[in-house]
């Protein structure tokens, strides 16, 4: 199974922003321990590329690790030689997209509107992330999928526990979840990190 496919079987993409090197195993051993087995460290993060190699080293058997936020081809082909295994961009950057596909690794690609989703598609991305997905809601998941059934959507953007499913019903292959699953800054003992599996285990269950 590859990394899309194993990403549209888990159907959670856990989002970590602000993370770095002495909590970054910890979150992402927290979120596995729960059930999430996919997750995109954000680009912006501070000495990220190291970030993304410890964490594959790690756990990449066991885990999709990926890196969101790629706003270029220079940050893509950086994150990707740190042994990310999927990137994620905000927005259509049909170069980023292009070094994915150079180096054998896949893009979903942020878009918005149905022709950035069909570009974004057709440039190569194996995936398209509709951002911001709470902008219309999740019934725009499935007017877009009326004339474009055959491209795989994830959503981000306002994704929380009392919303998320109704995208998945909507036909989303995937939902990205942020700061309604990981907040860093709540992140300091054992116990918030115990907390943190049970916010991915309750995520998890209302899934399935």
């Amino acid at each position: 199974m590859n990394t899309v496919d194993k990403i549209k079987e888990n159907k959670i993409v856990a989002v970590i922003r602000n993370a770095n090197l002495d909590n970054i195993l910890p979150i992402v051993k927290a979120l596995h321990k729960g059930g999430v087995n996919v997750v995109e460290i954000t680009a912006e993060t501070p000495k990220v590329c190291s970030l993304t190699e410890r964490v594959v080293d790690e756990v990449g058997d066991q885990m999709e690790i990926g890196v969101g936020t790629v706003l270029d081809p220079e940050t893509a082909r950086a994150v990707l030689m740190a042994g990310a295994q999927f990137i994620v961009t905000p927005t259509l950057n049909p170069d980023t997209i292009k070094i994915g596909n150079r180096y054998g690794i896949p893009t979903i690609s942020g878009a918005l509107t149905p022709t950035e989703i069909l570009t974004a598609f057709e440039t190569g991305a194996e995936m398209v992330k509709v951002f911001p997905a709470d902008l219309f809601g999740p019934n725009y998941i499935k007017n877009i999928h009326g004339p474009l059934p055959h491209i795989p959507i994830m959503v981000t953007g306002g994704i929380h526990l009392e919303n998320f499913s109704s995208y998945l019903t909507q036909g989303c292959a995937a939902v990205g979840i942020g700061s309604s699953l990981v907040n860093v800054k709540e992140l300091y003992t054992e116990a918030d990190y115990n907390r943190l599996t049970e916010k991915a285990s309750e995520f998890v269950s209302k899934m399935k």
